[in-house]
């Protein structure tokens, strides 16, 4: 049997931005998902996805070696369940174009993925998919990922990484770089989950029709990272975060999350990826936990409970 496994991402900062060349810190995380394949004696492909309580959502089956779409689940939504098996049948159709060898031999497959992470909390359900398949399709991952999944790439460089990176796109190509980010004063961070899974395509669109100056924002955005990656100070970094959020605020005209949400908290927050859902970063102290359970956002999780060291 043959496994891989990817890990899932968290962009600290340059959420939107990292389009157009920020310099943008990213962070691999705990969880991840992992990809396990079998050779059967059937010239089938049977694809079989668990979440992270071990239930199957995904359930299909592809002939080989033209990859029509003979079955799939339907028991939680004939629509969308449907939809799953052309998208994870187009990632495998253009795994085949970037290499002719792949899914060609005289037996099948059984192929089953097992996330560690819940569906809805968006840390890259799809990119440690995309991730995991082009490994085992021995292909570029971030070429991969542009032919189907689309965005910046940071999550391909998390799911492969062990520790925290920056990135950057220069001239389209994708610049990573391992980077030390341990702050002092990292008991006092939180990640806490919105209650709402956001669909960052949506997110990038709006960014897209936005008009605004890109190389001005561009070098604001990345003067941040690099300080960020600097201070030993929680208080400068609560400002630098603050900063962070009133440029993409002015970017897409939203309101940042602490003034729409959380105007009476203590600390600082930051939305994470996409705005509006998903996680938000959070500076704060053993008050913490029980500020957001009140709010109605019982997920939160200290940051060390959550990063790669």
């Amino acid at each position: 049997m043959d496994a891989f496994y990817s890990h899932g991402k968290f962009l600290i900062t340059g959420e939107y931005l990292v389009l157009k060349g920020a310099l943008s810190l990213a962070q691999p995380l705990r969880f991840g998902q992992r990809l396990d394949v079998k050779n059967t004696s059937a010239p089938i492909l049977h694809w079989k996805s668990f979440d992270a309580d071990g239930h199957v959502w995904a359930d299909m089956i592809f002939s080989l070696p033209d990859l029509k779409i003979l079955a799939y689940s339907k028991a939680i939504n004939q629509l969308s369940n449907k939809k799953i098996a052309e998208t994870l049948q187009q990632i495998l159709i253009e795994a085949k174009l970037l290499n002719a060898g792949f899914l060609q031999n005289d037996s099948g497959f059984l192929v089953e993925t097992h996330l560690s992470f819940s569906r809805d909390w968006g840390l890259g359900s799809s990119s440690t998919l995309i991730n995991n398949i082009a490994r085992w399709a021995e292909v570029d991952a971030f070429t991969l990922s542009n032919r189907t999944l689309g965005g910046s790439g940071y999550d391909i460089a998390c799911a492969n990484s062990d520790q925290a990176l920056t990135y950057q796109l220069k001239n389209g190509l994708p610049i990573v770089k391992k980077v030390h980010f341990d702050p002092g004063f990292k008991e006092s961070l939180f990640f806490v989950y919105l209650n709402k899974k956001q669909n960052s395509r949506e997110g990038i669109e709006k960014f897209r029709a936005g008009k605004f100056d890109d190389g001005t924002l561009v070098a604001e955005i990345t003067a941040i990272t690099e300080q960020i990656l600097k201070t030993d100070s929680l208080t400068d970094f609560e400002n630098l975060l603050k900063d962070h959020e009133k440029i993409i605020a002015g970017i897409l005209s939203s309101e940042p999350v602490q003034k729409k949400r959380f105007p009476d908290y203590f600390g600082q927050t930051k939305s994470l990826g996409a705005w509006g859902g998903d996680f938000i970063l959070a500076t704060g102290n053993e008050e913490t936990p029980s500020y957001f359970e009140k709010k109605g956002y019982p997920t939160i999780f200290p940051y060390s409970d959550m990063v790669l060291k």
